[in-house]
């Protein structure tokens, strides 16, 4: 009995450490690198969390309404590295997102770098073009 116990315990580690791989995502599997998307807007929130940093902006559409954007980045270590900072984009700050459309149509888009007013440009560390289709 305390050997399959073992085994079960240990089973259940290896398949919990596995989670967050099968959790992260191609950047083919979700974004097309041929539909690049330039958004003008002002920050809602930046979340800085793994595997992936989140910036939601509202953007202005066609018709002048409002529409919230999630804007994926690299990792928080990545953006540390680029010289970002955790104040870096606090709420109402204007921006200019570059970046490649969700494939499913959805307001996602993994960037490219984000520019400021100011002509401030930061590099965001996408994972565009880091792995194979």
């Amino acid at each position: 009995m305390h050997n399959k116990l073992t085994k079960l315990s240990l089973a259940c580690l290896l398949l919990a450490a596995a989670l967050p791989a099968f959790a992260h995502h191609s950047f083919y599997a979700e974004f097309d690198s041929n539909k690049v998307v330039h958004l003008e807007g002002t920050v809602i929130k930046m979340q800085w969390v793994n595997p992936h940093s989140w910036l939601y902006i509202n953007v202005k559409n066609a018709q002048g309404q409002d529409e919230e954007w999630m804007v994926e980045g690299g990792s928080p270590g990545v953006l540390l590295r680029l010289g970002w900072t955790k104040d870096s984009l606090p709420p109402g700050t204007k921006v200019i997102v570059e970046g490649f459309m969700a494939k499913d149509g959805s307001h996602r888009a993994n960037s490219r770098a984000i520019e400021f007013p100011d002509g401030r440009k930061l590099e965001t560390g996408s994972s565009a073009g880091s792995d194979k289709k």
